[in-house]
Order: structure tokens, then sequence, then C-alpha cells
């Protein structure tokens, strides 16, 4: 399998679109040499292998929020040397996404909190009776700001999922969105957006791709691939500051009602309310996170400026090593949608005989200082078909645009979780080493002996 392949799952002519950058060191996150407590009263260097829930901050990132403090101050409202700064840094920190994903010169950059607040945000921008096409296989973040959807079972591969978007947008008439991720959070799967969104234009549709978990790992160039609508998340991009972005076309966005009503979404207030047609300020009421901006603007600084060969070639080892370890422990089983070949970014998903998922975590957190995520990772549905699970529907039966077919959250330490069964996530990024990877195997192979 090709690196290009592998890298964004799009053609040829889509990396070339980017120049690509003059690879510098690897940047450092912050955090690298954290000791934590484990069983008997040692302390031991922290693997952090949660990368996918939230990743560690980057050094670059943490130096270019300090570099800002000094000098922060309002945005777009006042005349002050300091506001005006501040308002310069804020709005550079849009260009630079806007770059950071090759989105065209036009496509409005929407600050958010993340990726679930960008994709609510667009839901209330659809026009009026839009009809969203969105696979089973979605995070709950994709899968359930809709109000008019059609759901559709998780495909056998990657063919059939372009056949049923294919089926499903011919068969809906009126405005019509399909949302996807480009890599899925559960298994790491790569999910073929460019064949996807050709499809979406064909039959007059639009397409929003869930990126959370792309950009961190690969490039993605929205103008190459033809995506109208990309939404990610700072806190996975190495920029835990608490902001994220919507960046796609401007007119639904600049018709839909604003999604916050205050300060700097209006042009004027008078006995009616004229806003602003600019869908920047229009969805950005109150005072932005400033920071959680300039955050998010340095992360996509420092990737691009570090290439991302290197990135890729160390990820690849890695996740080869971690899935080949894993694979060779009877009683353990990867979670995969499309096999054990397809390609996919840092995430491994898997279950042990014998052990709840709970139980796998807090063994590898309390005997071997290792950090996963256990659950269902806010994709019930998904998890449930990789488990094998019947589906579930709550007891108030079909109801409103999704059916009630996530059934009812349970509160937990877990998080996100329905009660059922589960399964342990393991996930690498910058920051993660080979000694990550083997301890975490080894104590997984401890654990099976015991």
């Amino acid at each position: 399998m090709s690196t290009l392949t592998i890298f964004s799952s799009v053609p040829a002519r889509a990396a070339e679109a980017t120049p690509v950058a003059p690879s510098r060191p690897i940047p450092a996150v912050l955090g690298a040499d954290l000791e934590v407590p484990v069983k008997g009263g040692r302390l031991v260097g922290y693997a952090n292998l949660d990368y996918a829930a939230s990743a560690p901050c980057l050094e670059p990132v943490s130096a270019a929020v300090t570099a800002a403090l000094p000098a922060y101050s309002s945005v777009h409202r006042g005349a002050g040397y300091a506001s005006q700064l501040t308002t310069a840094r804020y709005e550079q920190a849009r260009h630079t996404v806007r770059a950071f994903v090759g989105a065209r010169p036009d496509d409005a950059v929407i600050f958010t909190r993340n990726t679930t607040d960008a994709t609510n945000l667009l839901a209330r921008c659809l026009p009026a009776g839009t009809t969203t096409v969105v696979f089973d296989t979605e995070h709950h973040a994709s899968l359930l700001p809709w109000p008019k959807s059609v759901r559709l079972a998780p495909p056998a591969f990657p063919g059939e999922a372009v056949r049923a978007a294919d089926e499903a947008l011919a068969g809906i008439d009126g405005p019509k969105l399909l949302v996807v991720t480009a890599a899925s959070n559960v298994t790491g799967e790569l999910w073929p957006i460019a064949a996807l969104a050709h499809v979406a234009h064909r039959h007059g549709a639009r397409i929003l791709v869930d990126a959370a978990q792309l950009v961190p790992h690969r490039r993605l160039n929205l103008t190459a691939l033809d995506l109208d609508y990309v939404a990610f998340s700072g806190h996975k991009l190495y920029a835990p500051f608490g902001a994220g972005a919507l960046v796609g076309r401007r007119d639904w966005l600049a018709e839909g009602e604003p999604y916050l009503k205050g300060g700097g979404a209006v042009r004027f207030v008078g006995d009616d309310t004229e806003w602003h047609d600019d869908p920047e300020p229009r969805h950005e009421a109150g005072t932005p996170n400033v920071l959680g901006a300039i955050a998010l603007a340095a992360a996509c600084d420092a990737l691009t400026a570090t290439g991302w060969t290197a990135l890729v070639r160390e990820e690849e080892r890695l996740i080869a090593r971690l899935r080949s370890g894993l694979a060779s422990i009877e009683g353990v089983r990867e979670l995969s949608l499309w096999g054990d070949d397809h390609p996919r970014v840092g995430i491994v998903s898997f279950t042990v005989d014998g052990y709840s998922a709970r139980e796998v975590a807090e063994v590898l957190s309390s005997e071997y200082g290792i950090g996963v995520r256990d659950g269902k990772f806010c994709a019930h549905p998904f998890v449930r078909h990789l488990l094998g699970e019947p589906e579930r529907r709550s007891s108030a039966g079909e109801s409103g645009a999704n059916g009630g077919r996530s059934g009812r959250d349970h509160k937990h330490a877990g998080g996100c979780e329905d009660g059922t069964a589960s399964a342990v996530r393991a996930s690498i990024g910058i920051g993660s080493t080979q000694e990550h990877v083997d301890r975490l195997v080894e104590a997984v192979r401890d654990l099976v002996n015991r």
C-alpha cells in the first residue's frame, strides 16, 4: 500500500494540489516526561495511548498561547493597540486554518468549540426540508444533530458505502446532505471521501466530512477532494484550548439562523434586528475563544512545517507493531469494518476474552501506567455492530428523526456509555514511542496469561 493511498484516501491530483513543506524535526508534546503511580507505589513513565479522545498539547502550541497572553484583549471591538493586535492574531488564525485544510479562498471558517459544536451549527443552517444521509458507523456528533435523516447500515466494503449513498441520495427530493467521517474514531479506517463527494454532487447533494480523526494524522485538501464542509476539533489536533472549526461554503451558513444571538452577530439593532450576512461574524456572537483559535492555528502551522512524510512514516511503523503484537495474543480480537489490510490512522480497538473493556483499561492503568479508552467511543450503533450485538431500540420505540435507535446513555466513569458490551481503544500520535506500544502488548499478554 503506497503512502499516498494511506495518507488521506485521495487521488494523486489531490495530494499534488498542496505543496509539500520542507520537513523539520517532529515537535515535542507537553507531558512526555509525566510519571504516574502504579500498584505497589512505584512511579513509571506514562504511556499515553488515548490520543483519539484528546491529544496532548504540542510545545509550539503552548508557546504560541504564552506569547499571545501579554497582549490579550478584546476582539473586533477596540481601537487600542492590544485589541488591534489580538484581533489581527485571531483573524490570522482563521487564514491559517483555511490554508491547513486546503479550503477555497471564499470558504467560511467559523471557530466553534469542537466537532460536535460545528456539526450542530451546520444542522441549524440547513435549508428547510433538507434530508441528511448518514451511516450508522458515525460518531454521535455526526449521527444525531440532524432534524431529518436517513440512516444507512454499516457497509461491508468501501464500494458498498459509495453504492449505498448513491441509492439513498437518488431517492430523496429537495435539499440533501451526505455526512461521513474521513477516519473512523473506532477502527481508524479511512473512508472513500473523494468517491462519496462525487456521488453526492452527482445527485445535487452536499457533503460534510467529519475530519476530527483525520487531520491529526494526514494532510487534507478540501478543494482537491471537492468537499463542501469539514469539521474538526483542536483538542484532537494537539491544541487543547477549547476551539474547533467548521470550514466550507458560505451560502447555507449566511442564510441560516445565527447560531448564537448577541453582540458581534448583528449589523443593527432597533425595532428590527439586522444580522450579519457574513457567516463568520454571524455565527461567532460574543467574545470568541481567541486563545483557542491561536492554539488551533499554531498546531496547524507546526504540523505543516514538520511535513507529513515523517509523521506518517513513524505512525505507520508504530501502529503496525501494535496491531501485529495484539494479533499474536490468543483471545484478543481487533475490531475492523473492512479487514486487516484496509488503510487506517493510528487507532486500534480490541476486546480481550474473559475480561470486560473496563477491567482491561483499569489493569493497564493501575498496574502498567498505560492510558487507553474503554467504552463505545460515542459511536454506539457502530460498536454494537462490530461486536455482533443486536440493534437496541428505546422503550419509546420509533421516534423523531433518529427513531430512538441509540438507546439512552448511562453515565458512569467511562463517559459515553449505554450499559452494554464495549471495547478497548488504543490510539497513538506525536509523543507515542515504541516502548509505549511494547508495554501495552506485553501488559495485555500478561493479563491473558493470568
